[in-house]
């Protein structure tokens, strides 16, 4: 039986930026040890911060001064791939044996990405996944990530991948991971409503996989000294909502919401074949003959470099 256990970590970016984040997550190394976590999957934009109600002084035709000034804070919020933050995180895998999947705003050139890193315990920051679509006016500040990093990671929990909020709602995103075998779908977010527990449940039962969403929680406008237009500013900002699945869409723990905290269940991946008996989505409940997807993974750089030789480098 390849039986572990897995977590998500419901957590909060700090409104004091990204070290006092990277201090509370470090401050559960004590817990995650103890649980005999093999993997746990952190919030979308936990380290760098999701910046829900701001609209960086954009408006349709021209931008702000003051948008600008908030776009170089958040900017410098964010962190490099391989940075410090990066480092930590490897110790903490390390020494808590655990794989970890996290969330976070990264920086890239003057351009920032939301992305998932992947950590193992052997050997640190291992791949990253870059949201493909941003949503809405995520846009404005998000880059649009490629078919590079359609990352898949062997952990001692099982064959790991993940996809950002909603660009789990992408059926053609969803067929591509399902067809590099994912045991276990790490899904950060933002999202907290209920429909979303719903989709978690879906893709889990669609896939035939186990399913870790790991959800912010972030306090009222009003416990936070701010006021959001159109946002009723007693209410939770994001109240969490995370959530662990079974590959034939049963709740397995959650959903956690309210609070924070390390919620964690029990998986053992020799059920999927079981679970796959009957729906293969990429096997044989395709139908090839009918229904093909080419996935482009190539990576896409805006300028590229030819030298005489003919070789090709990227900027």
């Amino acid at each position: 039986m390849a039986k572990s256990v897995v977590a998500a970590l419901q957590l909060g970016s700090s409104p004091a930026g990204k070290a006092a984040t990277l201090a509370e997550i470090l401050a559960y190394e004590d817990e995650i040890a103890r649980s005999g976590c093999a993997l746990v999957v952190m919030p979308e934009a936990l380290l760098g911060g999701y910046p829900k109600g701001e609209i960086f002084g954009t408006y349709l035709g021209y931008r702000l001064p003051e948008g600008r000034e908030a776009y170089e804070r958040y900017y410098h919020n964010a962190i490099d791939f391989n940075g410090e933050e990066c480092e930590a995180l490897a110790g903490l895998s390390a020494r808590t044996g655990a794989s970890l999947v996290v969330g976070a705003i990264e920086r890239d050139g003057n351009t920032l990405y939301c992305s998932a890193l992947f950590f193992t315990p052997e050997d640190g920051l291992v791949g990253k996944h870059r949201k493909l679509m941003p949503t809405g006016t995520e846009r404005l500040i998000w880059g649009q990530g490629d078919g590079s990093t359609l990352t898949v990671v062997n952990t001692q929990a099982g064959k790991v991948g993940a996809a950002i909020c909603w660009e789990n709602h992408m059926p053609a995103l969803r067929m591509a991971m399902y067809g590099k075998g994912v045991e276990i779908w790490c899904a950060p977010t933002v999202d907290e409503r209920e429909n979303w527990q719903a989709s978690m449940r879906h893709i889990a039962h669609e896939g035939r996989c186990f399913v870790i969403t790991a959800c912010q929680i972030q306090a009222s406008p009003a416990e936070l000294g701010i006021s959001i237009t159109g946002w009723d500013n007693n209410r939770p900002l994001i109240n969490g909502g995370s959530l662990i699945v079974d590959p034939m869409g049963n709740v397995l723990a959650g959903p956690l919401t309210g609070e924070k905290g390390l919620l964690t269940a029990e998986i053992d991946t020799d059920e999927l074949v079981k679970a796959r008996y009957d729906l293969d989505v990429t096997g044989h409940y395709a139908r090839p003959d009918v229904f093909t997807l080419t996935v482009d993974e190539t990576p896409r750089s805006a300028v590229r470099y030819k030298n005489a030789a003919g070789d090709i480098k990227t900027s």
